[in-house]
């Protein structure tokens, strides 16, 4: 790992939470990424050495995902989740921050501005999970059967990875064994499929548009057109809930932006944080 970056665990809301922390004494604000479902910071590796340039950077891997504890005792809810990630920043005792949610992670950061507005001066919402309800009663109960995890981990099986990322990517072509492997790792043990049980049953579903209304934070949209799991009618509406928001849609891309434009991404996420106007 390269010798700039602080990478390590800390203990917060009862669960030891893996991050990577990119120091720069140059810039004032600090970028918080946050990873989408199935993923982890892995996700931001070709982001990463383009925003350190110019800001201080902290990645992290949301629980129960990528290197972060696996706990029975959690709470996988969205807010208890966001709750985790501001105490976080918190013990880096953080300042204008800039967060950064990809899909799923794009929901925690609503959340977060949703319990604590005052914490970031500007979101970024790559392709974020929005609308999505509970999981229906039948799936939840059954999440409590023992060995239920087994299911989970059957059905992990089955999808494979490789096709989720063919689900996520309109390119095809940028699919290789470091991308397979990389969002592999952290499936390989059998905790991941306990902690995703717990998730289906504490998951309490995305926030409602009138929730959304009451998000002042500036909000930039950044959305790929052939979005199969998010797709752009998800991104339109979202930008007309969040009140002060802009949208811009990426020809010829798929769900996966940090893979399939991470240069296009950095620039828009660049000039949306050099403008001081709104929306």
């Amino acid at each position: 790992m390269e010798q700039n970056v602080v990478s390590g665990y800390k203990p917060v809301n009862n669960i030891d939470v893996y991050y990577e922390f990119y120091p720069n004494q140059a810039s004032e604000q600090t970028i918080v990424l946050l990873h989408g479902f199935l993923s982890s910071t892995f996700t931001f590796r070709h982001m990463i050495p383009l925003l350190k340039k110019e800001f201080q950077v902290l990645s992290v891997d949301l629980p129960p995902f990528g290197k972060s504890a696996k706990c029975s005792r959690y709470k996988y809810s969205y807010q208890n989740i966001a709750q985790t990630v501001i105490k976080l920043t918190e013990s880096f005792g953080l300042q204008k921050m800039i967060l950064i949610g990809h899909s799923m992670g794009g929901q925690i950061v609503l959340n977060i501005l949703h319990l604590k507005q005052e914490i970031a001066e500007k979101a970024i919402l790559l392709c974020s999970s929005a609308y999505l309800k509970r999981s229906k009663m039948p799936l939840i109960l059954s999440s409590y059967l023992p060995y239920f995890h087994r299911f989970v981990k059957y059905w992990f099986a089955r999808t494979g990875v490789e096709k989720n990322l063919q689900a996520s990517l309109y390119n095809h072509s940028i699919i290789n064994e470091e991308m397979i492997n990389g969002y592999l790792e952290p499936f390989l043990q059998d905790e991941i499929f306990v902690a995703l049980t717990r998730m289906i049953r504490d998951r309490e579903g995305d926030l409602p548009a009138k929730i959304l209304k009451q998000i002042k934070t500036p909000c930039l949209l950044i959305w790929g057109d052939h979005d199969k799991s998010v797709p752009l009618k998800i991104g339109e509406k979202l930008s007309k809930d969040l009140t002060n928001s802009k949208l811009i849609v990426l020809e010829k891309t798929g769900h996966a932006l940090p893979e399939e434009r991470p240069i296009e991404v950095y620039h828009y996420i660049k000039g949306f944080l050099a403008n001081n106007q709104t929306g």
